[in-house]
């Protein structure tokens, strides 16, 4: 009878102890959601998608909208005159206020997956096409308030 106690009585322990460290690791796995995993998520989606890229891309699709004569005074307005580095800054800092740890993985991992490289290849040709139309409305918003 000791014999069939001793070899019973660890396995108990041992299923204790493995449940003990599956729970405590699905907790250390878990994303914890605090200012430092949003900003270090903030940051890997960034990577993934740089800013910088990003307004180089939009201000070459919309510079087909400008006349010929003013595209390039255009493009260097939208690329070289902004501060690059604040406005990712702004980015960052809105992220990390807005989105929990969680989406900003979720967004870091698909703009860093192929299919969302791809997306955002074509996000310059879109914000070209929608710009105008958003330009027109708040104008046509702006002229009905001083009337």
């Amino acid at each position: 009878m000791r014999v069939y106690q001793s070899v019973l009585m660890p396995k108990p322990t041992f299923l204790l102890t493995v449940l003990t460290l599956i729970i405590s690791c699905s907790f250390a796995f878990s994303a914890t959601d605090t200012p430092e995993t949003r900003r270090r998520e903030a940051e890997r989606y960034l990577q993934a998608s740089p800013p910088k890229a990003m307004f180089e891309d939009v201000a070459d699709k919309m510079a087909a909208n400008v006349p010929a004569d003013q595209r390039a005074q255009f493009k260097r307005a939208m690329t070289a005159e902004v501060d690059i580095a604040a406005l990712t800054k702004a980015m960052t800092d809105a992220m990390v206020k807005t989105f929990t740890t969680e989406e900003l993985k979720a967004l870091a991992d698909f703009y860093g997956s192929p299919v969302g490289k791809s997306a955002m290849e074509k996000f310059g040709a879109y914000m070209a096409d929608v710009m105008p139309v958003i330009q027109a409305e708040i104008m046509k918003a702006a002229a009905k308030m001083n009337h």
